[in-house]
């Protein structure tokens, strides 16, 4: 028989293993305005996001200016990052759509390919990210969930894992007019 504590430490891990995201595209069927990777992200796109470690405190925050267009029978989305400290990265995604509402995308930085599906307002992407660390890299893996809210804007949660094990979270908010000229 199993003890409560060894039995709790087992549910523990388990549920930190399985993820705890419920979310399932079906869900979304039916649901409006319908996300369109292609469409949406066509011309200039920016975000303004937060990276948060697993305990929840914020790691970076930035901003990103998306420049979205088609390149023969790739849609290729051209990312440029200003973190909160300064630093800058690139990266450019090269996007090729299939059936039913999927995709399949390639960058420098992405292991394999990430691949994408779609239905109703929401898009499911998922891919392995290779990060600097220290003097070498480290992969991890992302889990993305676009939510188009409305004509302007994509509210973007990811949770990103290592091993199996959830290391952070990602939250982004994509809008279709640069957010910084309003302040001007």
């Amino acid at each position: 028989m199993i003890r409560r504590p060894a039995l709790a430490m087992t549910l523990a891990i388990a549920f930190l293993v399985t993820g705890c995201s419920s979310m399932k595209l079906e869900q979304f069927q039916g649901t409006e305005p319908a996300f369109d990777l292609t469409d949406y992200f066509a011309g200039k796109t920016w975000a303004h996001g937060v990276f948060e470690g697993r305990s929840g405190e914020i790691k970076r925050q930035f901003r990103v200016e998306i420049d979205g267009y088609w390149e023969g029978e790739e849609f290729v989305l051209d990312e440029d990052f200003v973190y909160d400290d300064g630093e800058t990265d690139q990266r450019t995604w090269r996007i090729t759509p299939g059936d039913e509402g999927e995709y399949v995308g390639r960058a420098g930085d992405i292991v394999g390919t990430a691949t994408g599906r779609e239905v109703g307002q929401a898009l499911n992407w998922q891919y392995t990210l290779r990060l600097p660390y220290g003097d070498s890299t480290i992969d991890v893996k992302f889990d993305d969930w676009m939510i188009r809210r409305s004509e302007n804007v994509v509210i973007n949660r990811a949770t990103v894992s290592k091993f199996g094990f959830r290391v952070g979270e990602v939250t982004l908010f994509f809008v279709k007019s640069d957010p910084d000229e309003a302040r001007s």
